[in-house]
């Protein structure tokens, strides 16, 4: 198996370097020419959490030897999260939660971000690469930190984290500005995510163009879901979400499941169409926007425009309008047709907006169902699935539970549901306090103790006493400033 571009199929790499180069030449987006083959379903469920990541992973990244892969994952995830399940299945009411935030940050971006430093470094070593690895990165919130985590002090790396200024959480913010490690550096953009993720990928473009690096031993690679490293080991929890409820007896082996899923930049939902494709019974794939619904309108019209107004909302990790591994899906949907996909990829670029033929909109639509929520919505949600289910929601994962309902609504033959959790509610303390009880606390961080003396639910360790840390960090700039900030980031010397 090797991947290619979603734009140019003679743009190939091993799955490795596909890995270490983040994102192809021609600013596509790698991805596998074939489905692999992987275990029977009986087969898989007999594993346990840890050699059910190495059985996919070794299938996806096939050119990494099993055996060292399995040492990866232990690398990567043995006491590092809550719980030895990595991400525990929670019946909510009729439905079910998977809680994909039991990492060390707190977010659902540690699943994926504690295994990609690894998958990084034996890359370079399987390519016998000696360049330095420089991972870019622009965060919504929560990749930020998960990547920082994950990447800090890791010899042979270093990171740049971009985010949007007053566009993430007073958490968020904390996490990532008190981040330590000799290797990491994050940094403000004025402006949304959209002008940070397309600036990431702009530098990308610059530095293979204009040979910007060469000869100085640095490398650029990317921890957003870009990366097919980022993205594979999130195809794995939908296959470990699937047979718990086998193993619980809620669901018979081969029985469809509907996943609902909160999306900003597809690449969540994109891992369960994935994980479908590798043979997993997934029935409906639930898209659930907030007001900035450019999926929404996406999959149900066929038509992506990005020039709408940009809300700044409760769930940011979700304020995005360009959703980068919407091209991933639009690849595989066509059946691999790089040449449809490129021409939509400059209409966007052109012209802000492209619109799918009727074929492959009716495609999307046998897959896929989505709905957007507002952030009133998402509030009331929060407040009554905490009264009357005693579940304590973070706003991303209430507006996925507020389009579950719809989807239930207008689908009576509708399967098993489970809801991706994708934060802790104490990421966004001060907006969940505030819809159970209507109290508006300014400070982010007193937040959190009212929450938890209200709820009883524990603040994770890993953000207890998180205002008391000293800030490390403290650059702000325009978008423009981010290629030059990156070039002086690169040949800077470090010092441990």
């Amino acid at each position: 198996m090797f991947y290619n571009s979603t734009r140019n199929v003679s743009l190939v790499s091993t799955p490795s370097m596909a890995v270490l180069k983040g994102i192809a030449d021609d600013g596509g987006l790698y991805i596998f020419n074939a489905y692999p083959t992987i275990a029977s379903l009986e087969s898989l469920m007999s594993l346990d959490t840890l050699e059910l990541y190495t059985e996919i992973l070794s299938a996806l990244i096939c050119d990494i030897p099993k055996e060292k892969m399995g040492e990866l994952v232990r690398k990567a995830y043995v006491g590092k999260f809550e719980t030895a399940d990595l991400t525990p299945l929670v019946k909510v009411g009729e439905d079910y939660v998977l809680e994909l935030f039991r990492g060390p940050t707190s977010a659902f971006k540690d699943v994926a971000l504690s295994m990609l430093p690894h998958l990084v470094t034996a890359s370079a070593q399987l390519n016998e690469v000696k360049d330095n690895i420089h991972i870019l990165t622009a965060t919504s919130g929560d990749t930020g930190k998960a990547a920082m985590a994950g990447f800090a002090d890791v010899d042979g790396t270093r990171i740049t984290v971009f985010f949007p200024k007053d566009g993430v959480s007073t958490v968020q913010q904390a996490q990532m500005l008190t981040q330590e490690g000799f290797n990491v550096c994050v940094c403000s953009v004025k402006g949304n995510f959209d002008d940070a993720q397309t600036g990431v990928k702009e530098i990308f473009k610059s530095v293979k163009e204009n040979a910007l690096l060469e000869g100085k031993n640095i490398r650029l690679s990317s921890a957003n879901s870009i990366n097919i490293g980022r993205l594979a080991p999130q195809v794995v929890y939908y296959f470990k979400s699937y047979f718990d409820l086998v193993k619980s007896g809620d669901i018979k082996l081969y029985d469809k499941v509907d996943f609902v899923v909160p999306t900003g930049n597809f690449g969540n939902i994109l891992a369960g169409y994935i994980a479908k494709g590798l043979g997993l019974p997934v029935g409906t794939l639930v898209c659930a926007s907030n007001e900035n619904d450019v999926l929404t309108e996406f999959i149900n019209t066929g038509r992506y425009d990005k020039k709408r107004t940009f809300f700044k909302t409760a769930s940011p990790s979700m304020d995005i309008l360009v959703s980068s591994n919407l091209e991933r899906l639009l690849y595989l949907i066509s059946g691999n047709d790089a040449e449809k996909v490129a021409s939509y990829m400059a209409e966007l670029g052109e012209k802000g907006e492209y619109t799918v033929d009727a074929s492959t909109l009716q495609k999307i639509k046998k897959e896929f169902y989505a709905c957007a929520c507002s952030d009133e919505d998402a509030f009331k949600t929060i407040k009554s699935t905490y009264e009357e289910k005693g579940y304590l929601l973070d706003t991303h994962t209430a507006v996925a539970m507020h389009v579950c309902e719809d989807y239930k609504k207008n689908n009576k033959d509708h399967n098993t549901c489970v809801v991706l959790s994708t934060a802790s509610p104490y990421k966004f303390a001060a907006d969940v306090l505030f819809a159970i009880t209507g109290e508006k606390e300014e400070n982010g961080f007193e937040a959190l103790n009212k929450l938890e003396t209200l709820t009883g639910v524990p603040i994770p360790k890993n953000l207890k006493g998180l205002d008391k840390k000293p800030i490390l960090h403290n650059s702000s700039i325009e978008k423009e400033e981010m290629l030059k900030f990156v070039l002086d980031y690169s040949t800077k010397e470090l010092s441990k």
